[in-house]
Formats: C-alpha cells, sequence, structure tokens
C-alpha cells in the first residue's frame, strides 16, 4: 500500500491522503452509525462518544471481515454538524496512523437515519495479500 498524503502541487491535507495505492482483497463496510452492540444510540449530545462508537463499529466489521483499521484505504465521513469536524479529527488520529492515513471524503448532511445521529461513516479496505 503506498500513500501520497500530499503530492507535490497538490493543496496541504489535514489527516487524510490524496491517494492511496493498493493491490489485494477490498472490503466495504456500510455505513457505521453510533448504536452499541445492544442497538442503543451513544451519546445522543457528545459527538466524541459518537465517533468513537463509530469507529467502535468499524473496527468490529472490519475484523469480521479479516482486516484492520490499518487495512482502511478510504473513508467516507457525514457529520450533520460541522462543528464536530474538531472533535472527528481528534478521535481519528486516535485509531488511524498519521503517518500513513487513508483518503478520505466529509460531507455535511441535513440529517441521518435517526434525528440523534451525528456521524456516519463508512470505509474501503485493502488487505494485504502478504499478510503485511
Amino acid at each position: 500500500m503506498q500513500h501520497f498524503v500530499r503530492p507535490q502541487g497538490s493543496p496541504p491535507v489535514n489527516g487524510y491522503s490524496h491517494a492511496v495505492a493498493f493491490t489485494g482483497p477490498m472490503v466495504a463496510v456500510s455505513g457505521q452509525v453510533p448504536l452499541d452492540a445492544d442497538g442503543r444510540i451513544v451519546g445522543e449530545s457528545d459527538p466524541d462518544a459518537q465517533i468513537r462508537q463509530v469507529f467502535t463499529n468499524l473496527t468490529v466489521a472490519l475484523r469480521a471481515a479479516g482486516a484492520g483499521l490499518h487495512d482502511v484505504v478510504k473513508l467516507t465521513v457525514y457529520l450533520t454538524d460541522l462543528a464536530d469536524l474538531d472533535a472527528f479529527r481528534r478521535v481519528r488520529d486516535e485509531h488511524l496512523d498519521p503517518a500513513r492515513p487513508p483518503a478520505c471524503s466529509l460531507l455535511q448532511v441535513a440529517g441521518l437515519v435517526h434525528p440523534s445521529f451525528r456521524i456516519e461513516m463508512d470505509a474501503l479496505a485493502a488487505i494485504d495479500p502478504s499478510g503485511g
């Protein structure tokens, strides 16, 4: 996997790569929301708690497919409030290697499937065929 964080001539980044090249089997993870394993909403008014739960759910889904957060090549993040962007970046940096950030798209949306959800996130991962 090769991370092209900031190719010459591209604008500065904040925790993502402009491009990631990879080989190996792909894993597509559906949008993960801030529900715990029992289906309860986590942190209805706490963006950090919701974002942490989404990363927990993403980790569980990746693990089921034989992958991990280190295999993520692309994230798509949906926030209902851009005021949560700093919280997202802070929590993201706790979970992802800042030296190998995935490509990322971030969108502000008017709402998600439940009115208490502040974030949803889906991912693409590439499993390293060599196991490394």
